[in-house]
């Protein structure tokens, strides 16, 4: 028995029939779900069992969800779940579910390899896009304007931070310039 992030119950890894999630926010509810229903449709595709992850939806900065293998833990940006509630349910939480599924199949692989690859294609019939395509302007960070010979580059804060601890420097990927601090 494990307790779920947000969830008033426990549910044993692994059962339908008491796998429950519960949450207060109604789109976190159908999230999670729709977790529940991509794992049935993994579990009768690839006819076994598999432990049912916990789910967080704190996950900050432009990622819109995220994977953590050894925890069985699927954690999902609320933000951008509020803004594209649609895209989440067919393309984020089957893609997320596709980490877990393959690390559990087949160990340690390539996040975005054959395994998971032929997991997004097999069970759930999708394209294997490695990012999502959704709009991050609302959970964009502050950024620092940088130059090269193209013009103006923004800068994200960690990555500013870096150059200005002199940690790293960075190059315009079109005339490969170093960037200066506008």
């Amino acid at each position: 028995m494990f307790n779920l992030f947000g969830s008033k119950n426990t549910a044993q890894a692994g059962s339908f029939e008491t796998a429950h999630y519960e949450f207060e926010d109604e789109r976190h509810q159908q999230i999670a779900e729709q977790v529940l229903d991509y794992y049935r449709q993994a579990e009768t595709h690839l006819k076994r069992t598999f432990p049912h992850p916990e789910i967080s939806f704190k996950l900050r900065g432009k990622s819109a969800g995220t994977a953590h293998l050894q925890l069985n833990l699927l954690r999902f940006n609320s933000t951008l779940l509020a803004e594209n509630h649609q895209a989440f349910i067919d393309q984020v939480v089957p893609h997320e579910i596709c980490h877990l599924l393959a690390y559990q199949l087949y160990g340690k692989v390539k996040p975005h390899g054959k395994e998971w690859q032929a997991l997004m294609i097999k069970v759930y019939q999708l394209e294997p896009a490695t990012t999502h395509t959704l709009n991050t302007e609302s959970v964009s960070g502050k950024t620092f304007d940088y130059l090269c010979d193209c013009g103006n580059i923004p800068l994200s804060i960690r990555r500013h931070n870096k150059v200005i601890r002199g940690e790293t420097q960075y190059r315009c990927r079109c005339c490969k310039q170093e960037l200066k601090r506008a």
